[in-house]
C-alpha cells in the first residue's frame, strides 16, 4: 500500500531558509528567541511552500478536533463582559455551543491602529497556538495579520461583515444607517453629527471618515448616514474612541460647542447614542426637543429612554455564527439578518436655532 503523500513540514522550511528544523521550530512554539527579522523570513517562506504550521489541536488530540471555538474581537476582555451589544453576542454563540457540546475560547487581539508592533505580535501567536476547531470573528478589519494566521492554519471561519471568500453572518450596516439618515433628512435635519467608535481619543474631529481609524461596522454606518442625508447635508464624525460611554459623553461635550450647532447627533451605537442623551441633559438641553439624538443595535436600555435607533437581532447573529462552524447541515454562506429602524420620542423636527442656555463656557465667560 502507497504512503499517503504529506505537504510540506518544518524540513521543508528550515532547507528553504538555510536553518535548522529547531530554528523554524522555534519560529513557532519560542517566537521571543529568534529575531523579528529571522521569524519574518520563515514565515514568508511557510507561507510560500503553503505550510501552515504545527497543528496545536493535532499534537493534542488524536483525532485533530479540540471540542473548542474561537472567538476573535478586538475589544478587551473585560469590556466584553459589560458592553450591552458583546454581551448579547456571546450568549448566543454560548447558546449554540452548548448545543453542540462545544467550548468556547475568548481571543481578544490588540488592534493595528493603536497597539504596538509586539502586542499585535502576540496577537498573532496566540491564534497561531491555539487549540480551536475554528472561529468567530466579529469587529477585525481585513488586514490584521492574525486574519491571514487562521487562513494558514485552515480553520473554518464566520465573520459578522461581508466576506466573500468565506461565510458570514451580517445586518447591512450601510443600509442600517441610510434608513437612519432618510429619517433625519425627513425631519429637516441638514447638520448632523456622528458620534463614532474609533482608534481616536474622544472629541476629535475624523477628517477621513471612511478610513480604518474608524470601527469596521461604524465606518460603513457613516457611509449610510451620509448616503441617507443626500447632498443637502453636512455631516460630521467625531471620535469617541473605543465605544465607552465614558467617551461618548466628552465627544458630545465637544459637540455642543460648534457654532453653528448641529441639530442631531447620531452615536454609531446605542451605548453612544445613551451617551449622548446623558451629556445634553447635563447641559441643560432637552433631546428631541432642541437636539434629535440616534443610535444603533436598540439594546434593552434604549427604548426605556426613549432613544431612536436601528435594531439588530444581536443575540441571533451570535447563534447563526455558532452554528455555521458546528452544524454540519447548515450549507448556507451568507446570511443577512433584519434591521430596521425604530424611531421614538429623541428624534423631532428639525429646530431652527438652539438656545442660549447651550452658549460655550468661553462665550460665557465673554
Amino acid at each position: 500500500m502507497a504512503a499517503t503523500a504529506k505537504g510540506p513540514g518544518l524540513k521543508t522550511v528550515a532547507r528553504a531558509v538555510g536553518v535548522s528544523v529547531a530554528t523554524v521550530s522555534n519560529a513557532y512554539n519560542k517566537p521571543d528567541h529568534l529575531s523579528a527579522e529571522l521569524r519574518e523570513r520563515i514565515f514568508a517562506a511557510a507561507r510560500e511552500l503553503r505550510y501552515a504550521g504545527p497543528d496545536p489541536a493535532a499534537r493534542s488530540l488524536r483525532g485533530g478536533r479540540s471540542g473548542s471555538i474561537g472567538v476573535l474581537s478586538t475589544v478587551q476582555l473585560s469590556y466584553a463582559f459589560t458592553d450591552p451589544y458583546c454581551t448579547e453576542y456571546l450568549a448566543g454563540v454560548a447558546d449554540m455551543a452548548e448545543r453542540y457540546q462545544t467550548s468556547v475560547l475568548l481571543m481578544p487581539l490588540a488592534p493595528r491602529a493603536v497597539s504596538s508592533d509586539e502586542e499585535v505580535r502576540q496577537s498573532v501567536v496566540a491564534v497561531r497556538n491555539a487549540v480551536i476547531d475554528g472561529v468567530v470573528i466579529d469587529g477585525i478589519d481585513d488586514g490584521h495579520p492574525a486574519l491571514r494566521v487562521v487562513d494558514e492554519r485552515r480553520l473554518p471561519r464566520v465573520r459578522s461583515t461581508n466576506d466573500p471568500a468565506g461565510r458570514c453572518v451580517l445586518i447591512d450596516d450601510r443600509a442600517a444607517g441610510e434608513s437612519l439618515g432618510r429619517h433625519l433628512a425627513s425631519l429637516g435635519h441638514r447638520n448632523v453629527a456622528v458620534v463614532a467608535a474609533s482608534v481616536h481619543a474622544p472629541g476629535q474631529v475624523c477628517v477621513g471618515a471612511d478610513d480604518s481609524e474608524l470601527y469596521p461596522y461604524a465606518r460603513l454606518r457613516v457611509a449610510g448616514l451620509r448616503d441617507g442625508l443626500g447632498a443637502g447635508g453636512q455631516l460630521t464624525v467625531v471620535a469617541a474612541g473605543p465605544n465607552r460611554p465614558e467617551d461618548g459623553q466628552a465627544a458630545a461635550a465637544e459637540i455642543l460647542r460648534w457654532r453653528p450647532p448641529a441639530s442631531a447627533i447620531v452615536g454609531t451605537s446605542d451605548v453612544l447614542g445613551l451617551a449622548v442623551l446623558a451629556a445634553l441633559r447635563e447641559h441643560g438641553v432637552h433631546p428631541g426637543a432642541e437636539v434629535s439624538v440616534a443610535g444603533f443595535d436598540d439594546i434593552p436600555a434604549a427604548a426605556a429612554a426613549g432613544l431612536t435607533t436601528v435594531q439588530q437581532p444581536i443575540r441571533e447573529k451570535g447563534r447563526l455564527m455558532a452554528r455555521m462552524l458546528l452544524d454540519p447541515a447548515m450549507t448556507q454562506r451568507r446570511v443577512v439578518l433584519p434591521a430596521r429602524l425604530v424611531t421614538r420620542t429623541s428624534t423631532a423636527p428639525a429646530q431652527p436655532a438652539i438656545p442660549a442656555t447651550l452658549t460655550s463656557d468661553n462665550e460665557k465667560e465673554q
